[in-house]
């Protein structure tokens, strides 16, 4: 078009520019851009939306916040579109910022932040802005829904995810594939295996299924060990010629590491070959799992020295686990020093060799390994619980004292300890 000197107008810029956004072409766009400038269509709001959408696309939050300040006029897409842009990029805080800013939202606003919160981690902080939508808001969609589904899930907020299904029923919302997907995800990490086997089942009832959906309910199934029915469900996948893909494979070898299951991981292990796939460093990872777990602890040993990668922090701490719990401590102490030389500021590389000296009643050795750790300021983070009563979520960390109730809850504690030593006294008197 500009070879044969046609001129573009504002009608063809938004059109190129979403080109280049699918593409992720940053600097031909930066170029087009040039180009916007040159014409003098920069003023133009459909153009400026655009630009907006295709530097938020690429991560280049900065240029888009330019041409964002620069608009003269701006509309519900403007802020929407700056919205999802800093929701690609992590940035919930400024996200947060132009979301409050808004004199005017729809449910494309709330979406983008209730997703960016989900994407960052925060996921409580996810269910609190979808709980205001349902106040102040419009009604949620399809779109809403699997990221709340999703903060469900990584949450375990087991009544929480069931009242999110009842919004979605008595909302008549479209049951879209991704929705389904994302519901049975949710009730098979949220240890609900039936109810999401339930949404599975109803999905396969003359609906067009695809491979994620299969993927979601196989991985419920190996993550609680429910062996026997995630090969079922494989074989079930197979037989309605549902294609597998790379994650289904490490749904399968997850299974076969809960289940002990050494020969059917190396034909699946073997499969991925066969099907057109190569395997990556997740499916290694979950190979030397497998090996560990069943104490083949020499062949995973020579797995690992064999595979076309180097080795991850992750199958290290696979192999070093399967080392400890089958009491092969000289092994452990090799893979326990070549986890810290990897990582050498994670806490529990320090504490799982420390463990293995003193498995070894090497205790000079042992304790040496807590010193490195305040040598190199490695400090360890106290793990967490969260427990949901009804339907409220409850964070718990050993020896806190932060929670508004926490004198009762250490009051219940001690009278629960109280008992259990009464019970011991009890047997140990009759015995």
């Amino acid at each position: 078009m500009l070879q044969n000197e046609v001129v573009p107008n504002y009608f063809t810029y938004p059109f190129v520019v979403k080109s280049l956004a699918k593409l992720c072409e940053v600097r031909i766009g930066r170029s087009v851009h040039g180009c916007v400038l040159k014409t003098g269509f920069d003023d133009d709001l459909y153009v400026s939306n655009s630009l907006i959408h295709m530097y938020g696309s690429c991560g280049d939050v900065l240029c888009a916040r330019k041409v964002f300040d620069e608009m003269s006029v701006k509309n519900l897409v403007s802020w929407n579109s700056m919205l999802d842009g800093y929701g690609k990029c992590g940035d919930v805080v400024s996200m947060r910022e132009v979301f409050d800013s808004m004199i005017e939202r729809d449910v494309v606003s709330w979406s983008s932040l209730i997703d960016g919160y989900v994407k960052d981690g925060e996921y409580a902080e996810a269910l609190t802005m979808f709980e205001k939508m349902s106040v102040e808001g419009p009604k949620a969609n399809e779109v809403t829904m699997v990221s709340v589904f999703g903060a469900c899930a990584h949450l375990g907020a087991l009544e929480r995810g069931r009242k999110m299904h009842e919004y979605v029923v008595e909302n008549r919302l479209p049951m879209t594939l991704v929705l389904r997907t994302s519901l049975v995800d949710m009730y098979a990490k949220c240890g609900a295996v039936k109810e999401a086997l339930v949404v599975f089942r109803e999905g396969l009832l003359g609906r067009k299924t695809d491979v994620l959906i299969w993927n979601s309910m196989i991985g419920g199934l190996a993550t609680h060990g429910l062996v026997t029915e995630c090969l079922e469900l494989y074989k079930e996948m197979r037989f309605l010629k549902v294609r597998p893909d790379e994650i289904t494979y490490l749904c399968l070898l997850c299974a076969c590491a809960h289940g002990g299951l050494v020969k059917e991981a190396w034909r699946f292990f073997d499969s991925l070959g066969k099907d057109g796939m190569t395997a990556k460093c997740e499916h290694y990872a979950c190979m030397m799992d497998v090996l560990a777990r069943a104490g083949c602890l020499t062949e995973a040993y020579k797995f690992l020295c064999e595979m076309p990668m180097e080795p991850t922090a992750s199958m290290l701490g696979a192999l070093l686990s399967g080392c400890i719990n089958h009491g092969k401590l000289n092994l452990a102490e090799v893979v326990g020093k070549k986890l810290i030389d990897l990582e050498p500021f994670h806490d529990g590389r320090y504490v799982g060799l420390s463990n293995v000296y003193a498995l070894k009643k090497r205790w000079d050795e042992a304790r040496a390994m807590r010193e490195a750790m305040d040598t190199r300021g490695v400090k360890k983070f106290p793990g967490f619980s969260v427990v949901e009563i009804f339907g409220a979520l409850h964070r718990f960390v050993a020896h806190d004292n932060t929670h508004p109730e926490s004198d009762q809850i250490y009051t219940v504690l001690d009278f629960v300890l109280w008992q259990m030593k009464q019970i011991e006294v009890t047997i140990g008197s009759s015995a």
